[in-house]
């Protein structure tokens, strides 16, 4: 596995959200497309702003540590026509807990419980060179 973070939240001239995840060194970048809901859930504490009312992965961590939980990681899995799969690991007790979950879900409570993500290897061929991509930061 190799470990990745949240690198930005990007948006794509026709409107489509992105949330950009990229190496420890930042040099290999994978793009995961999402919802506007979902680009949202993980902009907010990416931004360090606190929601006035929980959104639901303030409301997946509480309940998970009201359970007696501890998220340990994500594990973004597969690629299968299009789609990205991720599995999320709660440590409850002795044992360990792995849920199938979407990226953009599973990365929205890692941006709040400071968890760890990690790319299956399989996944690095769907990763770009960061030197290679263009950001416009013009107001438009």
């Amino acid at each position: 596995m190799l470990k990745f973070h949240v690198k930005a939240i990007t948006m794509d001239v026709e409107g489509n959200f992105s949330v950009l995840l990229t190496d420890e060194e930042e040099k290999k970048v994978l793009p995961i497309v999402i919802g506007p809901l979902e680009a949202q859930n993980i902009a907010i504490p990416l931004q360090g702003i606190t929601p006035p009312r929980p959104l639901t992965p303030d409301l997946l961590k509480s309940v998970i540590e009201e359970l007696g939980g501890k998220p340990e990681k994500v594990v973004i899995t597969d690629l299968k026509d299009d789609t990205y799969y991720a599995e999320l690991y709660i440590k409850q007790g002795d044992r360990v807990i792995k849920l199938d979950s979407r990226p953009s879900d599973a990365i929205a409570l890692a941006m709040r419980t400071d968890i760890p993500i990690f790319i299956n290897i399989r996944l690095a061929e769907f990763t770009y060179d960061m030197a290679d991509l263009k950001f416009d930061d013009r107001d438009s």
